[in-house]
């Protein structure tokens, strides 16, 4: 039983050592950045940026606990797969219909409370939408979707 114990411990302290590489872009932001080409009012990017940057960027803030593995490993691959999903940083590059797609997805979602995720929201509560929040942020979105112009 010692054994395993010490095991275990010497385990958890070599994966330290181990950490996965940080989302953080040199370019804040850039323009393909969904925030410098459309430039929302300042509320909604305060809401983009406090409740879905984290996960669909290229500028994630890291709490504290991401330097602790495993959990650091979790939240990259949380983070890799929400921006595989949906890259505000990249949003510029995505062809005019993907764009239009990916703001219907961002409508929907908001609205369902299914973004941001309640694992997210448990550990950052400033990611909580509001439901004021919820409707400008749908709106701003509908209205910048209608505004792409498919050819």
């Amino acid at each position: 039983m010692k054994i395993a114990f010490y095991a275990v411990v010497a385990a958890l302290v070599l994966i330290q050592f181990f950490r996965p590489e940080k989302n953080l872009s040199a370019a804040i932001p850039g323009p393909q950045d969904l925030i410098v080409m459309h430039q929302p009012p300042a509320e909604v990017r305060n809401v983009l940026q406090r409740a879905c940057y984290d996960c669909h960027s290229d500028h994630t803030r890291y709490p504290w606990y991401a330097e602790i593995q495993p959990v650091g490993w979790w939240l990259a691959q949380h983070i890799k797969e929400g921006k595989e999903h949906l890259n505000f940083s990249a949003f510029g590059a995505y062809s005019l219909k993907r764009q239009e797609h990916k703001l219907d997805e961002v409508i929907e979602v908001v609205r369902e409370k299914e973004m941001p995720l309640a694992s997210y929201k448990l550990t950052h509560a400033d990611a909580r939408l509001t439901d004021a929040e919820i409707q400008t942020l749908s709106a701003w979105a509908e209205q910048v979707r209608d505004q792409i112009v498919l050819p």
